[in-house]
C-alpha cells in the first residue's frame, strides 16, 4: 500500500501529516523543526512512502515607505 506524506513548515515548528491512498490520516502532528524528530516520525512509514511534499512560503512583513 503506498503512502504519502506532507510537511507544512513554519518558522518554528512544521505540521506532519502520512495518508493512504484514499487520504485517510494515519498521523497528523505538530513538531518543532528537528529533523532528527520528524524523521522519527515518518520512520514506521518509511518502507511504504511513495513520496514526501514540503510546503513552505518566504514570508517577509515588507512595511511601505
Amino acid at each position: 500500500m503506498s503512502l504519502y506524506a506532507a510537511i507544512d513548515l513554519h518558522s518554528s515548528n512544521s505540521v506532519l501529516a502520512v495518508m493512504d491512498g484514499a487520504g485517510k490520516a494515519l498521523l497528523q502532528c505538530r513538531r518543532p523543526n528537528d529533523l532528527s524528530r520528524l524523521l522519527a516520525d515518518l520512520a514506521p512509514y518509511q518502507s511504504d512512502l511513495a513520496g514526501i511534499a514540503v510546503e513552505s512560503t518566504y514570508n517577509c512583513g515588507w512595511s511601505m515607505v
